[in-house]
């Protein structure tokens, strides 16, 4: 295995067509996001360049921007690095992540209907099927749809884009914690899907606040132990 820690044919090489600097950075935004590049691994750009079949300088450049919005550290003269969240930064996070999705809640429940409790019936099934074949990262991907489904929901635009800003630094956070949450969380998705199906605002908001909170717990016990 290279140093970037990804082995061969992990990748794949990105097409040729479209903005070649824009799909780098989307590709090393996405490993990242989902620790295939742990926080605090070295970024080498010319072994990325390579799992990626690009020249360097759109490494380089995507790193750059990387590090401005930070997901990288550039150290000088040692090169680039995951940046490793602190506590406070994972706890800011997550209390903001509670407050977009306790609204979506309520909002999913004022305004669903039949064909949305469906569809996250089914991203439910999908997630306990998951976890019952321990495939952490199966688990974490749907958790992932089926939140973005109750913001959908919801109906909210200005909602949906604050939410999806803050999406992959909470799969960035969620995923060193997805097999201990594990069926607990999906039984908290069902619940709300009960609350929301049933249009009790209220009981979704309650909900959600406690699961995103469950999270949060999680994550901070984590770093304790």
């Amino acid at each position: 295995m290279l140093s970037a820690g990804l082995p061969p044919g992990a990748v794949p090489k990105l097409e040729r067509p479209g903005p070649l600097r824009e799909r780098v950075y989307e590709a090393l935004l996405e490993l990242m996001a989902t620790r295939a590049l742990r926080p605090g691994q070295h970024l080498v750009e010319s072994e990325l360049a390579g799992h990626l079949g690009v020249s360097r300088q759109p490494v380089r450049e995507a790193l750059q921007r990387l590090n401005t919005e930070g997901w990288v550290d550039l150290r000088p003269a040692q090169g680039a690095f995951v940046h490793e969240p602190t506590e406070d930064e994972a706890d800011q996070l997550l209390s903001v992540r509670t407050l977009l999705e306790a609204e979506a809640a309520r909002l999913a429940a004022a305004n669903s209907d039949a064909a949305g409790i469906a569809a996250l019936e089914e991203l439910c099934a999908k997630g306990e099927q998951a976890v019952a074949d321990d495939d952490v990262d199966l688990a974490v991907a749907t958790n992932t749809a089926f939140h973005a489904k109750v913001m959908e929901l919801a109906g909210n635009v200005v909602l949906s884009e604050l939410a999806g800003q803050v999406d992959r630094r909470v799969r960035w956070y969620y995923t060193p914690v997805a097999r201990q949450r594990g069926t607990q969380s999906w039984i908290e998705h069902r619940s709300l899907i009960a609350a929301i199906a049933s249009r009790d605002e209220q009981r979704a908001t309650e909900i959600m606040r406690a699961h995103t909170e469950h999270t949060r717990r999680t994550y901070h016990q984590r770093a304790e132990e």
